[in-house]
């Protein structure tokens, strides 16, 4: 009967540098990580883009995908920073996604900018009927 591999000895191995470690530690815990992505997905939207097995492996190249590993202590450690990886990429991932649905990606101008510049001349009513009648001249000649 084969023991289960001791998945903290794995993980000293990984933040030591030894990147044949990493290889083991993956499939070791793949399942424990996609089921807390799962639980972590469950509470957000339906229609959500990002998926459990996309938030698993981000979560696991933020860990560990560094030139130098994070040190953990146990397997619980471990566990608890993988959490901890998720739960900021769903943050990071809403951030953007609110972003550029609110307009993120566009030039912003203040109302006060547009109702009254600096240099507007104001229009009396005079102005505006004299104004009118030109528009309608105007729109006679070329509609």
């Amino acid at each position: 009967m084969e023991s289960a591999p001791d998945i903290t000895a794995i993980l000293k191995r990984v933040s030591s540098g030894d990147s044949l470690a990493l290889d083991e530690l993956l499939p070791l815990v793949y399942d424990d990580l996609r089921r807390q992505a799962t639980a972590q997905m469950s509470s957000e939207r339906p229609d959500h883009t990002l998926q459990a097995t996309a938030l698993v492996h981000d979560a696991f190249v933020r860990l560990l995908g560094s030139k130098s590993p994070p040190q953990f202590d146990s397997q619980r450690h471990f566990y608890a920073a993988a959490a901890k990886a998720m739960q900021r990429i769903l943050v990071d991932h809403a951030r953007s996604r609110a972003r550029l649905k609110r307009g993120g990606d566009r030039f912003r101008v203040d109302l006060t900018d547009v109702r009254e510049p600096a240099n507007a001349k104001v229009i009396g009513p005079e102005q505006m009927l004299e104004l009118d009648d030109t528009l309608q001249k105007l729109e006679r000649v070329d509609p």
